[in-house]
């Protein structure tokens, strides 16, 4: 199976061509450009140089959150698209668990985490286990505080990957949690990670492909604060 997978919920942005679970080849920008504008070209450049077409393809995946709200609805926008377009299979994965394929080296406890402000970080734990993670808990929108403390009962070192790797890094060797910050070259999120979790997902639709936010936008929470004080 020839999965296409794209991955935009944060800062870098990747596509990745992953067949029978070997990777083909994969694409990464982080260049502060919107990720409109680099996505698809870096999606069409990479089947090009590979001698493919979108035709090939067996099922096309992305990452649909948690992560930026605007990086969620281009890549889940993007590959809807191209699903109707081609008439073609899709998937939507976690971010979350797609970096804990990062992890597969390190084995143990795998603990992504992204930045998500307000003294929060987006959040699920894994185990590697037969060469694969396994879920231990839901994503979750989690206090810092909150996590140094379900992390310390592990009793255990914990590998940490994602674009919040740093602030929980700090966070949590203050506690002192043993945990290992991930190389650069695997903390950040990648399109390869994404084809990996999406080879035993089923496949759905561009009608069933949808964003996975976990928490409102700062724009909806003001307006629900503002309707509070006004109510």
């Amino acid at each position: 199976m020839l999965i296409l997978a794209f991955e935009s919920t944060a800062k870098a942005a990747s596509a990745a061509l992953v067949r029978d679970g070997k990777l083909v080849s994969q694409y990464s920008q982080c260049s502060g450009l919107t990720h409109s504008r680099t996505l698809l070209p870096m999606g069409e450049d990479m089947l090009k140089n590979a001698e493919l077409s979108l035709r090939d393809v067996d099922l096309l995946a992305v990452a649909h959150g948690p992560g930026s709200f605007t990086g969620v609805r281009i890549g889940v926008s993007m590959v809807k698209g191209l699903a109707w377009a081609s008439d073609k299979p899709c998937v939507g994965v976690s971010t979350l668990e797609a970096m804990a394929w990062h992890g597969l080296a390190a084995g143990g406890l795998v603990c992504p985490v992204m930045d998500a402000r307000r003294s929060q970080v987006y959040n699920a734990l894994f185990r590697i286990e037969d060469g694969r993670p396994r879920r231990l808990c839901e994503d979750r929108p989690i206090a810092l505080e909150e996590l140094a403390v379900e992390l310390g009962a592990y009793g255990e070192s914990v590998f940490l990957v994602g674009d919040g790797a740093e602030l929980s890094f700090r966070a949590l060797t203050e506690k002192g949690i043993p945990c290992v910050l991930a190389p650069e070259n695997l903390r950040m999120q990648s399109a390869w990670g994404v084809a990996m979790a999406a080879q035993d997902k089923t496949p759905g639709t561009a009608d069933t492909l949808l964003p996975v936010y976990l928490r409102l936008s700062q724009a909806e929470r003001e307006r629900q604060e503002r309707m509070q004080r006004e109510g």
